[in-house]
């Protein structure tokens, strides 16, 4: 399954995810591909994958990206082939990317699950923005940004507030392991070794619902 999780600049999604895949088995993160410039302390290939511009471009004309969109000046993207492989591998793919993206992705996966990660409060988020260093420019910019982004909310099949780290992480956890045992989930990869439950859920018909 595809898990997209989404949060407006500041609210912590990252931290969230990496806690995330700590106690999540079977959940990859998909490595987002960047032109923004590297920061210290990032490592190409794990934290993002670093681009120019031209090879960024370039890799659109090849349909190397399941979604791209451009953010405060900078290309970001979803390359196709982690979501694929992991489909392969039967493990589940969790994408931390902002709202368009996330929009995109729902149009070539209808099945996903979408997960919006909400701060607190905006005061509460601008202060961390503040704690990011930002100026007043780019501060009102990403707020206004933010506002825009959680009126996309409603949109999503969940909601998580980012109050306090251990409490969101348990729930997106929860989340996670619930989908896998959803009726369509699970009925087309049963998790039972015997073979005679499994013919019995894709062969025979059940006789009290018939009628429903």
């Amino acid at each position: 399954m595809l898990f997209v999780l989404s949060a407006p600049s500041g609210t912590g999604k990252t931290t969230i995810a990496d806690r995330l895949l700590k106690s999540c088995p079977k959940v990859k993160r998909i490595i987002t591909a960047t032109t923004r410039p590297q920061r210290e302390g990032e490592v190409h290939g794990v934290d993002y994958i670093f681009m120019d511009r031209e090879e960024f471009e370039r890799k659109i004309e090849e349909g190397y990206f399941l979604e791209y969109a451009k953010v405060y000046g900078n290309y970001y993207g979803t390359p196709k082939d982690q979501v694929l492989r992991n489909e392969e591998e039967g493990i589940d793919s969790l994408l931390v990317i902002d709202v368009q993206g996330a929009k995109k992705v729902k149009e070539v996966y209808p099945e996903n699950v979408l997960i919006f990660l909400m701060p607190p409060s905006l005061e509460e988020l601008r202060r961390r923005l503040l704690g990011r260093g930002y100026g007043r420019e780019n501060l009102e910019q990403r707020l206004q940004k933010a506002e825009e982004e959680i009126a996309c909310a409603k949109h999503f099949d969940y909601i998580v507030v980012n109050e306090f780290i251990d409490k969101t992480v348990e729930a997106l956890h929860t989340i996670i392991v619930a989908h896998r045992y959803r009726r369509e989930n699970f009925l087309k990869k049963p998790n039972v070794n015997d073979e005679a439950i499994s013919r019995i859920l894709s062969k025979v018909s059940c006789k009290s619902f018939e009628s429903l």
